[in-house]
């Protein structure tokens, strides 16, 4: 393929670049994440979830995993703040007799004290002093977050200024910190680095393009020196790899 064909290819990822709930369809087979974290999010969640529970889950995207827990809908709420996903929650989780709230993640959540016997977080955000309000007295708080350093050598390949760390506190000890620090005891903490591998760069273009927080004003026309060497590095390895940063957090309040 030559560059002015690999050109329209970028150019087209980059107009199909949308997401619908958190759905990575687009690049399936094109793109791998290491699954070898080491721990089970959703094991560990159905290790803690009991039927009479009232359950939380903060920044639920399209709600794709939370109804896949099947937990009774009655004791079921959810928050999500993106448009699109809070349109979708509306649509799908409302119905079913699921509380679902559009609110941020990182503010002020609006449900009463002590309401929640489970609360989870997926790569989402939360406030330490909200989730211990919101926890009854007994309950946990079940997080399994996006780490400082995810994606940054492949941010650094794109984009010409590396731009600084989007969020300079997500590492392990201080967000276990953060918790501790409001009253919650820790029940398993734990850390972990692997590869993420793409196999073309317009699967690599639309990945930077729905995920603006990391690659911050990324555009094919802006970062073609980098989409470039992105080129040279696939053919030269075969894939262009970085590194996702993933941690696991367990609360008891």
């Amino acid at each position: 393929m030559n560059q002015n064909e690999l050109l329209t290819q970028w150019l087209a990822e980059e107009r199909a670049a949308h997401i619908h709930g958190w759905d990575f369809s687009h690049i399936h087979g094109r793109y791998q994440v290491e699954d070898d974290l080491p721990w089970d999010y959703a094991q560990l969640v159905r290790t803690f979830l009991r039927p009479e529970a009232h359950i939380l889950d903060i920044d639920t995207g399209g709600g794709e995993f939370l109804l896949s827990l099947g937990h009774p809908y009655g004791r079921t709420s959810a928050t999500e703040a993106y448009p699109p996903n809070a349109a979708l929650c509306r649509e799908t989780l409302s119905p079913l007799g699921i509380d679902f709230r559009e609110a941020d993640g990182g503010g002020p959540l609006p449900f009463p004290d002590a309401s929640f016997d489970l609360i989870l977080n997926r790569h989402g955000k939360y406030v330490p002093q909200e989730i211990a309000r919101l926890l009854k007295t007994g309950g946990v708080f079940l997080t399994e977050q996006v780490g400082a350093e995810n994606d940054r050598e492949l941010a650094a390949l794109l984009l010409p200024e590396v731009p600084p760390l989007p969020f300079p506190r997500q590492y392990l000890s201080i967000a276990q910190g953060d918790l501790e620090d409001c009253g919650l005891t820790i029940l398993d903490a734990q850390e972990a680095y692997r590869p993420i591998r793409f196999r073309d760069v317009g699967a690599l273009v639309w990945f930077a393009r729905v995920i603006p927080w990391e690659f911050p004003g990324f555009s094919v026309e802006t970062c073609l020196d980098g989409l470039w060497q992105a080129q040279k590095r696939l053919e030269r390895d075969g894939v262009i790899e970085g590194t996702i940063h993933r941690y696991l957090l367990i609360g008891k309040k």
